[in-house]
This record gives C-alpha cells, structure tokens and sequence, in this order.
C-alpha cells in the first residue's frame, strides 16, 4: 500500500504582508487547516484520490474567504461566475465547467460531467441545464454576496481595470496582482491521484472570459505515470503556457523530478513571459511540490503519519 498525499492551494498573490493582521491570517490558515483535514479524513480511511481533493475544495468553496463558490469575486455586470475542473490519474478521465451561476459547488458539477456525460467541458446555461437535469445544488444570489468582493467591484469599475485579485483588503493597485483561485492535489493508498480546482476568476471580468483553471493541461491535470497539478495565477499565462500538462511532460519525456519539471515551468518559463502565480503538484510517489513566483500562496500539504503544514508567504 502506498502512504498518502494531500495539498492544497487558497490561491497565489495573497493579500500584502503590510496588510495583513495576525487576525486575518489566523481565518486563512484555519480556512486551509479545514479544507485539506475534509480530504485527509477521506485519505486516512482509505479513500479514493478522487473524493479527496473534491471534499477538500468543496470545503475552500464554501469559505467566503477564497475566490471560489460561495467567495467568488463579482463580474462586470454584479454577478458571480464560478469555473472548475477534475481529473483523475489512473484513467485520465476529466470533467470541468466554465461561467456557470448560483451553483453551489462548482467542483462537484465538474466531476458530474466526467461521470455522467460523454462531456469534458460545459459552459454557462447549458452547464445549468445538465446541473438541474442530475440534481445539483443551487443557491441565491444572497448566498454568493460577499460585501468586500463587491467593494472590489466598484473599486475596479472606477478604473475599468480588470483585477485578478485574492484579498480585498489592499488599495487597487495592490488588487492587480492578486490570483484568486483554490485547488488540491492528492496520492490515495492505492496509488492513484487526482487533481482539482475551481474558481469565481477575475473581478470586473466581461464577456463570459474564462482563465486556465476549467481547462485540462492548463491549470489541473493528473496521471498516475506522472504527476497531479492544481494551479493559481494569471489565467492567460496558464494557458498559453499549458502549465499542469507541461509539468507532466517534462517528467514523462525527459524524466525530470517533479521538483525540477516544477522549478523549470514556474521559475523559468512563466516568468520568461510574464506569467505570475503558483500550483501544488505531488507525483506517485508523494513527493510534494507548492512553488510560486509571486509574493505568496496560500497553500497546505499533509502525508500520512506526518502532521499539516500551512504557509502563506515564503516562510
């Protein structure tokens, strides 16, 4: 039996250290402490890879905290929309959503798609029509208003900037450069893994704009030769760097560790053009990596016997 792996991310860029209280950074930490021991309780009884990382993101989904379900950031036009992807290691099978509204749980719709459709990806009013066609769970507006993601709104409205932004608590200059997304990587004992993320995007997003996290190779991917990625960062970047799949490759073609493959796309080729943020990533052999280029991530990691580590800056 193989020992597990778990990590997780709340999102790269992070609110400034000059802006963080020892207040709010104990709700962050908590708020990751909750959502990776929802995936390590799955792991510990001996769980599938799969359950895992869909309990420990549901659980930063419904965490007003992150910019994921019910805390996703508010688009151009004061609504939420909520994009997310699932992939399992052992059969490469894959299911994601993009611009969807008032679900729940976007992650659980996504590994609905890749269990009962032939489907890969769903959009918008169609996503909403197969999410009441099996069940999905639904919520009002009122569930997803979060007042500082809406003062964010009319402070990127004043500008017409776009923000990719995590915190709320910086001025907007500083909100340019934060990444809100979540995700999680796991190893189960039966040697599988798999991967997931989900996200509300960028606030003052327009026209329907999607970033890397619904999409396959850009920003989730797992395969049991390889490795699991989960990534946070400036979507644009993400995808055409092709970000999770890269790391993948480089490990199945020219052989590198997942440090190296890790260290060579995130250090390396997404700065060479610009790209900022981050990923978790954990190969076969529960070997864990959390890099990022930008000031910090939210992030947490646990294998079995060993106990839960957060970390939000580079500390």
């Amino acid at each position: 039996m193989t020992n597990y792996a778990l990590a997780i991310h709340g999102g790269a860029g992070t609110i400034l250290k000059s802006l963080m209280t020892p207040e709010k950074e104990n709700q962050y930490r908590q708020g990751l402490k909750d959502a990776i021991e929802a995936g390590e309780a799955i792991l510990k009884n001996k769980g599938t890879a799969l359950d895992a990382v869909e309990a420990a993101v549901r659980s930063l989904e419904n965490n007003p905290l992150f910019n994921a379900g019910r805390g996703a950031v508010f688009t151009n036009d004061g609504k939420n929309e909520l994009d997310a992807s699932i992939m399992r290691g052992d059969t490469l099978q894959a299911g994601a959503v993009a611009g969807v509204r008032n679900i729940k749980n976007p992650v659980s719709l996504a590994r609905a798609i890749m269990e009962k459709s032939e489907h890969v990806l769903m959009c918008g009013e169609g996503a909403a029509t197969f999410a009441r066609s099996i069940d999905a769970e639904f919520a009002d507006d009122a569930y997803f208003f979060v007042q500082a993601r809406y003062d964010q709104l009319q402070e990127a409205k004043k500008t017409d900037r776009v923000f990719l932004d995590h915190s709320g608590e910086a001025s907007a200059e500083d909100n340019k450069k934060k990444f809100g997304t979540v995700g999680a990587v796991a190893l189960d004992v039966h040697g599988n893994i798999a991967a997931a993320t989900s996200t509300g995007g960028m606030t003052n997003k327009k026209f329907g704009r999607a970033g890397d996290s619904p999409i396959i190779g850009a920003g989730t991917y797992a395969n049991n030769k390889t490795c699991a990625v989960s990534c946070t960062g400036h979507g644009e970047f993400f995808i055409r760097s092709v970000v999770a799949y890269d790391i993948s490759c480089l490990m199945e073609y020219k052989g590198l560790s997942l440090k190296d493959a890790c260290d060579e796309v995130v250090h390396k080729k997404l700065v060479k053009i610009g790209g900022e943020g981050g990923l978790v990533a954990l190969d076969a052999n529960g070997n864990i990596e959390l890099p990022f280029n930008s000031e910090g991530m939210y992030r947490a990691s646990v294998k079995q016997g060993e106990e839960i580590a957060t970390a939000i800056y580079r500390d």
